[in-house]
């Protein structure tokens, strides 16, 4: 058995962790002093709480490569086979971190590591993917060409409510020089090349929504798509996002996940968007 590690930054429908045996390695989430761990003493609903209650900015925090290689020690056995995927390495240390780690377990432990150029759902749908694979019997070599062929087609599009968080975090190119001057614009932001930028701006939600639709559609076509709706703490607006979405895309699925809190720490509250990759994607 090959053991599928990722981190917090993923997002998956609930289940999914159990259904196809991934194992999340936590991410923190620092509020001033006082750090905590996504999934364990933070979750969705409190996050957004502490934001409203301390008036902070979190940033994220990574974890160890000894507290990595700590991870990889309670989930496999000495000899046994990791496919470690993350976090696009442009985006956070973590993949940094990983491949320290999985040198320091070299003689324990026969770890990949794997940049996802990525995050989110698309972290999430990848998982799953090589998950399928092994229990159809490929090898890891196999299915990291597979998760490089994926990761070329994978469309990840957000509008953000707010430019807080995206400022002071710095996760997005562009930002910082519109914070300030147009504090009402709603940015869309691109998934390309492993970093997020900010491919629109737009005054209104309504429009920002529909500018995202119009991005996804040029780049499916009319093929069959894996969808993704994701949002932070706007469930109607996701809601209403996955019926136009049925309505426009031939869909061979639609799921509708919360972001995870290391993802919203940096994109804020409000944001909203797709993620998407044709049914059939190979090189």
């Amino acid at each position: 058995m090959i053991h599928i590690v990722t981190d917090g930054s993923v997002d998956m429908p609930p289940g999914w962790a159990e259904k196809y045996q991934i194992n999340i390695l936590p991410l923190m989430v620092r509020f001033g002093e006082k750090v905590y761990t996504s999934g364990v003493d933070i979750f969705p609903e409190n996050f957004y709480k502490l934001v409203r209650q301390t008036g902070i900015i979190p940033k994220t925090s990574l974890p160890s490569p000894a507290k990595i290689a700590d991870f990889y020690r309670s989930i496999a056995k000495k000899g046994e086979k990791i496919l470690s995927m993350h976090v696009s390495s442009k985006l956070s240390g973590t993949f940094a971190a990983v491949q320290m780690a999985a040198r320091d377990v070299e003689g324990e432990f026969n770890v990949t590591a794997f940049d996802s150029c990525a995050g989110s759902v698309a972290l999430g749908f990848m998982c799953r993917e090589a998950r399928i694979m092994e229990n159809a019997g490929y090898n890891i070599q196999a299915i990291v060409d597979r998760m490089e062929s994926l990761k070329k087609h994978i469309t990840v599009i957000f509008t953000l409510d707010t430019l807080e968080f995206a400022h002071l975090n710095g996760r997005v190119t562009a930002i910082q020089s519109l914070f300030g001057s147009f504090l009402k614009i709603k940015p869309i932001v691109l998934l390309k090349d492993g970093l997020l930028e900010m491919a629109d701006k737009v005054r209104t939600r309504s429009i920002s929504i529909q500018r995202v639709l119009e991005t996804v559609e040029k780049r499916i076509g009319n093929r069959p798509v894996h969808i993704a709706v994701v949002h932070a703490s706007d469930p109607a607006a996701a809601d209403d996002l996955v019926r136009q979405v049925k309505q426009r895309f031939s869909c061979r699925e639609v799921i509708i996940t919360e972001l995870s809190i290391p993802v919203a720490a940096n994109l804020g509250p409000g944001t909203i968007g797709i993620v998407a990759y044709p049914d059939y994607v190979r090189e």
